[in-house]
């Protein structure tokens, strides 16, 4: 961060050359540098190089007016945010104001009395592009007072001015936020009357105020947000301002596995104790971003709302607990990520998801389960045999010891279990590790009592041997038991 400039007086301000530059020309002047220099001011945005982004870049140069459209989650705000990267790092203002006047082209009257009376020694200050950014969640209740202004009467009385007088306004966020970035979240949602008061200011820059027309070429960069959901739901954009918006650029979900994993992993909250407690590998990240992808694509999730990428944010979170939670409990320094945690991140996604009618009726925690469970099944014959092709081609199983102990002998992992314990329980299963070790060698042991335990739950995902979820152990049994236990018997 560059020191702010020392510069305090009007003509200290004019005796040093400075040029005002519009607020778009300006953002425009620093994408050009930073492209030449082959800098990305935007940070944190990932799997939108190629898409997204570039459409961002053609916006900036053009001067353009942005909407971004897409479902929730897909990183929206973020994408607004990250614009002020473009603002230059300091500019003057006149010290005072409430429309953050250039000093050298002032807008407001307050602004013009000053210099008026003061003259060079009319004092400035210096705005941060991090106070250039304003931000406004579109709901029913907005007002056009709260946007662009309304007559104050206490002020006009105060003042002995009739309400005609620009003294007498108080302005909304949209004027206050001249030479800025104005951001209005969900524009939907804004009733249509109040859409309607930003006609003049997108396209001919002035503001009227209950009958009183005042000409203030404000310069503000306007970014919206809408979810396509909201146009049928709650509410809609307006004809004649999407007509005013110049660029509508739509967003999306990750399209590969490898990028949803990069977005979790830098979003998801992770106390520097947690992460030196729990190890994660790749392996379990995978199977919690596949999860969110199966849910995008599922019968019982409403398509139109999306599956945002909190889903696997929380869900990692979530993950990363339940292991830190067992840990405590047996007193150990360390501990390793299983597939059994994977359970924890059940109320991650039944709080994320809507669901159609049949998904209802279903229940979310079924459907979450499920999610889970089709993720797992389709990870295993990347890995693994599937059991489907052994059936199909007539082969030899290499999983019959394993099916055969299951079927005399129930296996019972509990959550809260120590390292032992799970490991002891893991290797009494005959021939588990030998096929772990034979499909994925030279892992670790801790990734090898892992996959031991993903092979159990592969092979009940494709009903070789059965799996009952408790609330406190997951048990595996003969797949025959498993269909007639009564519980069974009632979901049926």
């Amino acid at each position: 961060m560059k020191k702010q400039p020392t510069i305090k007086t009007l003509g200290e301000l004019r005796q040093s050359n400075y040029v005002a530059k519009p607020l778009k020309e300006e953002m425009r002047h620093n994408l050009i540098h930073c492209m030449e220099r082959g800098v990305n001011p935007f940070t944190g945005i990932v799997g939108y190089d190629e898409t997204v982004l570039p459409d961002i870049q053609r916006a900036v140069l053009s001067g353009h007016s942005i909407n971004l459209l897409g479902l929730r989650g897909q990183a929206k705000t973020r994408i607004a945010r990250t614009l002020t990267n473009l603002l230059d790092e300091w500019i003057p203002c006149i010290e005072g104001t409430e429309l953050n006047d250039d000093p050298l082209q002032p807008l407001s009257r307050h602004a013009h009395d000053l210099i008026e009376s003061h003259g060079d020694l009319t004092p400035i200050r210096w705005m941060h592009r991090s106070e250039r950014y304003v931000e406004k969640l579109a709901t029913p209740d907005v007002s056009v007072a709260d946007l662009i202004g309304d007559v104050d009467p206490i002020k006009a009385a105060n003042l002995k001015l009739p309400y005609n007088d620009e003294r007498v306004i108080h302005f909304g966020l949209i004027p206050r936020s001249h030479r800025c970035i104005f951001v209005i979240n969900e524009l939907p949602d804004l009733q249509a009357r109040i859409q309607v008061s930003l006609f003049n200011i997108l396209q001919e820059g002035d503001i009227q105020i209950r009958g009183f027309q005042l000409r203030l070429p404000l310069d503000i960069q306007f970014v919206f947000t809408a979810n396509p959901e909201d146009y049928t739901n709650r509410g809609s954009i307006i004809t004649p301002l999407k007509d005013r918006i110049q660029s509508q650029i739509l967003t999306h979900y990750p399209k590969s596995i490898e990028l949803g994993m990069q977005i979790t992993e830098q979003e998801a909250k992770l106390t520097k104790d947690q992460m030196k407690r729990v190890t994660v590998p790749p392996f379990i990240r995978e199977l919690i971003e596949m999860v969110a992808f199966e849910a995008r694509e599922n019968e019982y999730v409403d398509a139109k709302s999306g599956v945002s990428a909190r889903l696997t944010i929380t869900a990692l979170e979530n993950l990363v607990s339940s292991a830190e939670r067992r840990c405590l409990i047996n007193k150990e320094k360390k501990t390793h990520a299983r597939i059994s945690d994977l359970m924890a991140i059940v109320p991650a996604v039944t709080g994320k998801i809507e669901l159609v009618y049949e998904g209802e009726q279903e229940g979310p925690q079924f459907v979450a389960m499920r999610l889970l469970g089709l993720a797992i099944r389709k990870k295993f014959p990347q890995l693994f045999p599937g059991p489907e092709t052994i059936k199909r081609k007539k082969l030899q199983s290499p999983y019959a010891a394993i099916v055969e102990h299951i079927n005399s002998t129930n296996i019972q992992l509990l959550n809260d279990w120590s390292r032992d314990e799970y490991a002891n329980t893991l290797y009494s299963i005959p021939t588990l590790h030998e096929i772990v070790d034979k499909y994925c060698p030279g892992i670790g042991d801790e990734d090898r009592l892992m996959m031991m335990e993903f092979v159990l739950h592969g092979l009940a995902e494709y009903s070789v041997i059965g799996k009952t979820i408790m609330d406190s152990s997951i048990e595996f049994s003969d797949i025959m038991n498993d269909i007639f236990k009564p519980d069974n018997e009632e979901n049926d």
